[in-house]
């Protein structure tokens, strides 16, 4: 019998950048919602040592965008678990890093107000276009995304729980002052075997078309923060 062939990786083709569009963020000026799939590790499955996440990022025909695997190290990862610090390198079809994320480690305790959780966002490698900062909070999730001036330009809302089964977890984007949705996070239901077994999600991403590009790799950023400190679980568990 012969061995299925797995279908070539489909990239999205580069569009024309705009003026002053960071290199490598062009893609995202030409759509206004990603799909973030975070690959199954086969050794992780098997030996619940936990691995380097990686995902595929995706727009909402299906063409890939761009691949993020997470820079960190083993000790790392099976000590820290979920509140492990870590760089991400986010590259495009052509291997180049266009997005580098930083996570600092932080304490995950509710008390721990000055150790809040922080995301740095660079667009190219080097330059700073803005970060996701946990607010202090005690009931639901909220967040904060800022420019490179660590000022207020979006917020994000979660909700009070976030172990659903069988339904997405959707975090809502609102605009700087709160009152008006301009898009959303969501975890989407994996189905039953996937979501028992693995802890590699499927995220949608949800933005205004016309929002400044390094917001929207921001936003990227702020996927994979909720990701780590929601979702992501030690297989050990």
């Amino acid at each position: 019998m012969a061995k299925k062939q797995e279908q070539p990786v489909q990239w999205m083709p580069a569009p024309q950048a705009p003026v002053g569009c960071p290199a490598g963020l062009e893609y995202l000026a030409q759509i206004d919602q990603l799909l973030v799939n975070q690959q199954v590790e086969l050794l992780e499955l098997l030996t619940g040592c936990e691995t380097r996440n990686k995902y595929r990022i995706r727009n909402s025909v299906g063409q890939q965008v761009y691949y993020a695997e997470e820079d960190s190290s083993c000790i790392v990862r099976q000590y820290c678990g979920p509140q492990r610090p870590f760089a991400m390198s986010i590259t495009d079809n052509n291997g180049r890093e266009v997005i580098h994320l930083e996570r600092p480690l932080r304490c995950s305790a509710w008390c721990c107000f000055c150790c809040l959780q922080e995301i740095e966002v660079q667009a190219p490698p080097g330059q700073v276009v803005g970060y996701v900062k946990q607010d202090c909070t005690f009931v639901y999730p909220e967040f904060t995304i800022t420019n490179e001036s660590h000022e207020p330009v979006l917020k994000i809302n979660g909700p009070c729980c976030t172990s659903r089964c069988c339904a997405d977890v959707e975090f809502f984007v609102m605009d700087n002052e709160g009152s008006q949705q301009v898009g959303k996070i969501s975890k989407q239901w994996s189905g039953l075997v996937k979501e028992y077994f693995t802890d590699a999600d499927n995220f949608g991403i949800q933005f205004p078309m016309d929002l400044d590009v390094k917001m929207k790799a921001v936003m990227i950023g702020a996927c994979f923060l909720i990701d780590f400190m929601f979702f992501e679980r030690q297989q050990n568990n």
